[in-house]
């Protein structure tokens, strides 16, 4: 069911710290502008790679549903792997009808790429956090 991998998600305190470490130490040479997503509490930046990307997140005010993340791992690391779908609300329910619990309200939401993306709960997925997300309909 699940497509390709689109992105690791990657919590930081700082994405610019962040860039600097995946361009000088890791040679990557391709990132997008930082952009703040204020209804997902978080900015972001991607490190574009040649099969993927790496997500990098940074809170985006007090209300940022990775500070308790940050909290637990100050310098930041792993938070999510991102998959896509071909149809959101049919792998929801899937997931579902499997027993996997669905984040937030359930319904999608827009996600950094400007698909709708779900979430599923560590717990249900051997302790990583899973986004699902709609094919993007453009080449990345």
């Amino acid at each position: 069911m699940i497509g390709k991998l689109n992105h690791v998600g990657v919590a930081t305190p700082s994405i610019g710290a962040s860039v600097a470490m995946y361009r000088d130490v890791l040679g990557a040479t391709s990132f997008s502008d930082r952009f703040a997503m204020p209804e997902q509490g978080v900015w972001v930046c991607f490190v574009n790679l040649p099969n993927s990307q790496i997500e990098l997140i940074e809170p985006y005010g007090d209300a940022s549903p990775i500070t308790a993340f940050l909290e637990k791992n100050p310098k930041g690391g792993q938070h999510h792997v991102c998959f896509e779908v071909p149809d959101i609300i049919e792998a929801r329910d899937a997931m579902r009808a499997k027993g996997a619990t669905v984040l937030g309200t359930g319904e999608p939401r827009i996600g950094a790429h400007g698909v709708p993306v779900i979430f599923l709960h560590p717990k249900d997925m051997g302790g990583v956090l899973v986004e699902l997300m709609a094919e993007p309909k453009a080449s990345h």
